[in-house]
């Protein structure tokens, strides 16, 4: 398991989903970069940072103007603090090629972060989902490295349409599920932080934030879920992210539309 040392203001944020369709969610998160620059240290983005993502090629080449924006958003904070960026069940596709574009580094999770709050366990967290057994087994193709390189070998026009397809298909599978088959299971919670040898846990994907108090091998322990982020069609707008420092790990609640920028 990966382990990488961060000190300092560290934040973490995740299930943003950025894409043609939220500019008020890109609104605020472009002002919650702005605010990173300005008082964080480093910047973790946990995964789901965008709806879809259908290959580096796409937003290197011709990217559409949200496309264009967010890569400049994120470029300009990898230039201010190290930004770190972990694959969601979204954005699995994110690669060296975008990571070196932005000035960023890909995040292998599930990892330790060793921190001045001490260390905690990072992931997307979708991973942890394992009583959904149809996902768990749709998730094991996608990241199947020889289907990527197929899927990336296509046309960017068949792509998208593919990418289309399954999100609709997943928002027809989600009206069928529990939230109790959606969330992570917490058993492996307890299994995985028992092997990273850790009492802390940071993760988004369930989109319901919370801090849940458990126990690992007899030792007490924390796990906190990231909230996700709606501007656009939430009543009220949603965001938030979690701050890390000496003083411990704060979860911090909403991001409003307009704020001080740089």
């Amino acid at each position: 398991m990966n382990k990488i040392g961060i000190r300092g203001t560290v934040w973490i944020a995740s299930d943003i989903h950025l894409g043609d369709s939220v500019p008020h969610t890109a609104g605020a998160f472009y002002t919650f970069l702005a605010w990173a620059r300005r008082d964080a240290d480093a910047l973790i983005l946990c995964g789901d940072i965008f709806d879809a993502w259908i290959g580096d090629d796409h937003a290197l080449r011709q990217p559409p103007p949200w496309l264009a924006e967010a890569i400049t958003q994120l470029r300009t904070t990898a230039q201010a603090i190290p930004l770190w960026l972990v694959h969601g069940n979204r954005d699995f596709l994110m690669g060296p090629a975008l990571a070196r574009a932005l000035g960023a580094r890909l995040l292998d999770t599930p990892a330790v972060l060793g921190t001045d709050a001490g260390d905690i366990l990072i992931a997307h967290g979708d991973e942890y989902c394992v009583d959904d057994i149809h996902y768990q087994r749709f998730r094991r193709i996608v990241h199947t490295p020889w289907i990527q390189s197929l899927f990336l070998a296509l046309p960017l026009g068949l792509r998208r349409a593919i990418a289309r397809g399954a999100r609709a298909r997943s928002r027809r599978a989600r009206g069928r599920k529990t939230m109790k088959i959606m969330d992570v299971q917490p058993q492996a919670i307890e299994r995985v932080l028992g092997e990273a040898g850790c009492t802390q846990m940071i993760h988004g994907h369930t989109h319901r934030p919370a801090l849940h108090e458990m126990s690992v091998a007899g030792h007490p322990a924390r796990r906190y879920v990231l909230p996700d982020w709606d501007f656009d069609q939430a009543d009220p707008a949603r965001g938030g992210w979690i701050e890390v420092d000496a003083q411990g790990i704060r979860p911090v609640a909403r991001v409003p539309l307009q704020g001080p920028q740089d």
